[in-house]
């Protein structure tokens, strides 16, 4: 059971290559999607080859209407050209909302497809990753880059590339009217397109400027709602205040000087397209006025100019939104698509594991500039129930680290039932070891679905039956939705021992054969640990056991006391023979005497 759950948790996990540039990535989540894609920009085109044409068929009906010769002709002209015009008119409308039908699954499911990619990405990185970013701003940077191609994709097919079409139109129907109005058009884009894009490129340093502000803006808010409990607690609210309005503050003066540059773009787009409007107008004037225009062609002109007014005033304005979804597209997928510091070889195995034997062989591992182990040497035995002991730097968590694979180590192995963990998949590795930490990890959710993180397949009966191992049942039971309770942001609604409990019957459930209690303990009460010992006693049954605990009353009962100093084993023995060695254990013991329990 426990394999078919891990093999669909692995082919939900997208193993390609994602691309950083945000144009690329555009294609690259629409790519499933081109059935409707396709049909999208071809409908889009067609809506706007008619909306293009249907000032050219107003200006025939105008033309037909001062030409005309009698009743009979006149109203011939409104029938033929009347209808054309309405026909036109009904086949564009027809067009744009086709294209929307087709362009609302584009743009729903590649969005789908995008946000479900990314964070199958973001799930694979180390834990040094999410431990150095902000949980808030990590989320922050997937939304920007999969709500930006959103935003991209919607934004080119409705607005640049259908924009681009109708100035093509229009430009054409001007040279067929008149050659220079069509020369005066042309060089008119060309001067707002070629002085526009001077202007964005001045103004994109602002708008990373403000969108990295508004990220960093996010990201202390979120710490700040998680952290609140302690704000109130040590009365730091007014400080708190202050320190986010510092925040705030800045992304206010950076938000404002990327407007402020944006208005000045619109002054001097409506400066230049006003000045070429009174040109054409200047020049339609002559143009009747010498015989070679008529009264259609004007209308034409005064259509066309009219329809392409807002897309030339601005057009600085759709530039600065491409460059400012193209920012924030960029900016997300270079957060997320950071390289993995721990990858998984072509070649690697699932770990077979059945005993639980774990050998370190002349491991070295070093952080920064700081060696934590040296040639470090350790066997332990299949079934052995291991303590951890030693002063703050010692090494205990780094050791429960490597051997889970969170850093990989320097040089050395480490070796799990005759298999280098460094040649077996991370999953199947983390799969073969549970974990009950100081500090349990609680989703939001309700106490069964975080019992049953430990194995999904598992009935509501074996739920139960762990939860009465682990002494939860009881807890459970008494809350008002029992276990369909929810825990609130990382347990907040349970107290440290119920926490505890929860986490220790998710790992009874996980059934892995090596168990790791980080410090499980050593933040509960006296009474809670009694009752939290008993349930790691059957935790604890027949499997390879790792136990790091500040309490020493926890480790009277392990196999063996590995003693750690500075990265190496100084002692190494049951209780009582280190405590009749009175070295490092022993103080350690008699600082601890009468300590957290009742013996």
């Amino acid at each position: 059971m426990k394999n078919s759950a891990q093999n669909e948790r692995e082919s939900s996990i997208y193993k390609g290559i994602i691309p950083k540039n945000p144009v690329i990535f555009m294609y690259f989540v629409s790519k499933p999607f081109l059935k409707y894609a396709i049909p999208t920009l071809l409908l889009t085109t067609f809506a706007q080859i008619c909306a293009s044409t249907s000032p050219y068929i107003l200006k025939l009906l105008i033309d037909s209407l001062a030409s005309s010769q009698g009743k009979e002709e006149l109203l011939s002209g409104i029938l033929k050209w009347g209808t054309g015009y309405v026909l036109v008119l009904s086949l564009m409308f027809l067009g744009w909302r086709l294209s929307g039908f087709t362009g609302v699954r584009w743009l729903v499911y590649s969005k789908a497809y995008s946000f479900q990619t990314l964070y199958d990405y973001l799930s694979q990185h180390s834990h040094s990753y999410f431990a150095n970013r902000f949980a808030g701003a990590i989320a922050n940077k997937v939304s920007h880059a999969s709500d930006g191609a959103d935003d991209l994709i919607e934004q080119f097919t409705w607005h640049y590339y259908t924009s681009s079409l109708g100035l093509i139109g229009t430009g054409i129907l001007l040279f067929i009217t008149n050659t220079l109005l069509g020369i005066i058009f042309v060089a008119l884009v060309v001067t707002v397109l070629l002085l526009n894009i001077v202007l964005v490129r001045r103004r994109h340093p602002l708008t990373v400027a403000y969108s990295k502000s508004s990220s960093v803006l996010r990201g202390q808010g979120v710490d700040l709602v998680t952290n609140m409990l302690a704000t109130k607690q040590f009365s730091r609210v007014g400080f708190e205040h202050n320190r986010l309005a510092q925040y705030i503050k800045d992304r206010t003066t950076k938000d404002f000087k990327r407007d402020i540059s944006q208005e000045w773009g619109l002054v001097i787009n409506n400066t230049i397209v006003a000045f070429a409007f009174v040109l054409i107008l200047v020049f339609s004037y002559l143009g009747v006025a010498s015989g070679t225009m008529t009264a259609g062609d004007v209308v034409l002109v005064l259509t066309l100019m009219a329809d392409t007014a807002y897309s030339l005033i601005f057009i600085g304005n759709m530039l600065n939104g491409f460059i400012r979804t193209y920012g924030e597209i960029e900016e997300g997928l270079d957060e997320v698509l950071v390289p993995y510091e721990i990858i998984d070889i072509p070649t690697a195995l699932k770990l077979k594991t059945a005993q639980g034997e774990i050998v370190w062989n002349d491991v070295m591992f070093e952080y920064g500039k700081n060696r934590v182990f040296d040639q470090f040497n350790l066997t332990i035995k299949e079934g052995e129930r291991v303590g951890l002991v030693g002063s703050s730097g010692a090494g205990k968590t780094t050791f429960v680290s490597l051997l889970l694979r969170q850093p990989d180590i320097t040089s050395g192995k480490i070796v799990i039932d005759g298999q280098d963990i460094s040649q077996v998949t991370q999953d199947s590795l983390r799969e073969a070891i549970a974990v009950v930490p100081q500090e349990p990890m609680l989703f939001h959710r309700s106490i069964k679905e975080n019992i049953a993180y430990g194995n999904p397949l598992a009935t509501d009966s074996e739920i139960r039956e762990v939860a009465k191992k682990a002494q939860a049942h009881e807890f459970i039971m008494a809350l008002e939705k029992g276990y369909d309770t929810l825990v609130g942001e990382r347990g907040v609604k349970l107290s440290g021992g119920q926490k505890q409990r929860v986490a220790i019957a998710r790992a009874m459930l996980k059934d892995a054969p090596i168990l790791i209690l980080d410090e499980a303990t050593s933040a509960l009460d006296s009474e809670s640990e009694v009752e939290i010992q008993k349930a790691l006693h059957l935790l604890m049954e027949g499997k390879t056991v790792i136990a790091i605990a500040h309490r020493l009353s926890t480790l009277r009962e392990m196999d063996r006391i590995l003693v750690l100093d500075k990265g190496k084993i100084i002692e190494d023995g049951t209780h009582t023979q280190l405590v009749e060695k009175e070295g490092l254990y022993a103080r350690l013991w008699k600082h601890q005497a009468g300590g957290f329990l009742v013996e």
